[in-house]
């Protein structure tokens, strides 16, 4: 799966440790995946000698009056055309209220087509928001068997099925298409559980990370219990079990629709991809180094080459599956001692760089800390993934873009830690969970007339009792 193209920067094809060494901070990205972003969210070429533009800006006027008269020859807009006029519609205005809580918002999710919004808050709350009907509260679900908070969730491609975990070896799944807005564990509804664990764990353990397959057969979990788990739905049992990592095994995820390939980051620093197709599963068939700490979160591109992780030395990169090294021994001792869950990040580290960094892109601003904050790419269909969004433990939402490493957005209202933020697939709405309570949408238009308008003064802070994270 190696690739012998020649890139901006990056690791040897061995990967060896070595102690990190002070970067000189300039972005830098490789030059095939800044031309692919342009690509998607730039006008064509031929808009743009249709229109004598060259390299130059054009509005969004330019582009309809050139679409109404034809002046392209297609009699409408190319995907990239489409990109660049939504694109500058980003959702920075607001936020507006969609629900608080009087404990903390750990994730908010939209459904693969946007009609629903999935939301799981501490103590073992999940609630389903209609997206297309004013954010009404479609079902409300009370977990069973929860420690601490919920850790992850994942709806079926289908959406009747919605899987969630904790801190438990336990993922229970709960049908969300029934007639019940109100779902209580085993008392109005049926939640049937899955156990992960294997008859000779000496231990209970926490699972992270959890994806259903594209085809709903399957559920894949990352573990503290430093493995990675296939659970087939149809035989009822855990099918793979991948010892993976040294340490925490925090993200998981599919490459694309095939769910052949997987990637998992670790708090070992490493990311790793998988090919189930290999008859030695139990190995990977690459590793990507370059973090300097723990990885708190991966997201596919979707393309089956090129993915981000989010990581505790407070970066995103991005990188490329056919840039591996095949190592698998070691993990890149961290830069500094320190925790996370406490303390701030060292100043003398933030600059530092793996003196073997296989990434194609470093994007620096946002902080990590304290619990495992969520990235991703923008929307193909409004924005064709031109940018990354993060949330953030200093109380704000990060939207970079891709191809010049610049923050281009940073969306400010919680006054707690934002752990999670989705983007709705076709529509300019973004939605952020806080510890807080709130959960809150983000609009490219100022609606002054939306009663669940959100000023500043009707913030709260994070809610006390605070003795743990995840």
């Amino acid at each position: 799966m190696c690739s012998k193209r020649k890139t901006c920067h990056g690791g040897p094809s061995q990967q060896e440790q070595g102690s990190p060494a002070i970067a000189n901070e300039v972005f830098v990205i490789d030059e095939e995946v800044s031309h692919l972003t342009r690509l998607k969210s730039e006008p064509s070429e031929r808009t743009r000698a249709c229109l004598h533009a060259g390299k130059s800006h054009i509005s969004t006027f330019k582009l309809l009056s050139s679409r109404e008269s034809n002046r392209s020859g297609f009699g409408r807009f190319s995907s990239a055309d489409c990109s660049y006029a939504l694109r500058k519609h980003l959702p920075v205005r607001g936020p507006w209220c969609v629900d608080s809580m009087d404990c903390a918002a750990y994730i908010s999710q939209f459904s693969s087509d946007g009609s629903l919004l999935i939301a799981g808050f501490r103590g073992g709350r999940i609630r389903f928001y209609n997206a297309d009907k004013k954010w009404k509260i479609h079902k409300d679900i009370n977990c069973k068997s929860l420690r601490w908070t919920v850790s992850d969730i994942a709806l079926s491609p289908d959406q009747q099925y919605l899987a969630y975990s904790s801190l438990t070896p336990t993922v229970h799944i709960v049908n969300v298409q029934n007639a019940l807005k109100q779902s209580h564990a085993n008392i109005t509804d049926i939640h049937e559980g899955l156990n992960f664990s294997a008859a000779d764990d000496e231990s209970s353990f926490g699972i992270f990370s959890i994806k259903f397959s594209k085809d709903g057969h399957e559920l894949v979990v990352g573990n503290s219990n430093e493995s990675i788990c296939i659970y087939d739905l149809g035989a009822n049992k855990v099918t793979e079990r991948i010892h993976a990592h040294v340490a925490d095994v925090n993200a998981v995820t599919f490459a694309d629709e095939s769910s052949d390939v997987l990637y998992s980051g670790s708090d070992d620093s490493l990311c790793k991809v998988w090919d189930r197709r290999c008859h030695k599963s139990a190995k990977p068939v690459g590793v990507l180094a370059g973090h300097l700490d723990g990885v708190t979160f991966i997201d596919s591109r979707g393309d089956g080459h090129y993915f981000i992780s989010n990581c505790k030395d407070q970066t995103i990169k991005l990188w490329d599956i056919r840039k591996l090294s095949s190592a698998t021994k070691d993990c890149t001792p961290k830069a500094y001692e320190w925790d996370y869950r406490w303390m701030t990040y060292p100043s003398e580290a933030r600059f530092l760089k793996h003196s073997y960094d296989q990434s194609l892109a470093t994007f620096r601003g946002h902080s990590v800390l304290r619990t495992l904050i969520r990235c991703y790419f923008s929307p193909m269909h409004s924005t064709g993934q031109r940018y990354i969004y993060t949330g953030s433990s200093d109380q704000c939402v990060y939207i970079y873009d891709v191809a010049t490493g610049n923050v281009v957005e940073t969306l400010k209202w919680h006054e707690s830690i934002v752990r999670d933020c989705s983007w709705h697939p076709h529509l300019p709405t973004l939605v952020s969970s806080s510890w807080d309570g709130y959960l809150v949408r983000w609009e490219a238009t100022e609606d002054d007339d939306d009663p669940t308008t959100l000023n500043k003064g009707k913030q709260k802070m994070c809610p006390e009792g605070y003795t743990f994270t995840l």
